[in-house]
């Protein structure tokens, strides 16, 4: 059985994407991963007020935690540098 939904995370990066501390959960719940990947260019957008030099938008599912999203490099989504 596959997760109950999916909810966008929002990590800061200090070198390009390897590195990454989650900043942000957002609290929107996606029925499917393919919903939550169209939703990350806007939640990005949305959320550019952390202080890092990279920002990545990823989905996660809302079973898991924010370390799962920095492991699952499948659902990763737009990156917004500096």
């Amino acid at each position: 059985m596959g997760p109950a939904y999916f909810v966008i995370a929002i990590l800061g990066c200090a070198d390009g994407g390897s590195a990454c501390t989650p900043v942000a959960t957002l609290q929107t719940r996606y029925e499917s991963a393919a919903q939550c990947n169209a939703a990350t260019v806007s939640a990005l957008e949305a959320n550019t007020q952390f202080d890092f030099p990279t920002l990545l938008a990823r989905c996660q599912t809302g079973t898991g935690g924010a370390l799962e999203a920095q492991r699952d490099r499948q659902s990763q989504g737009p990156v917004r540098r500096g």
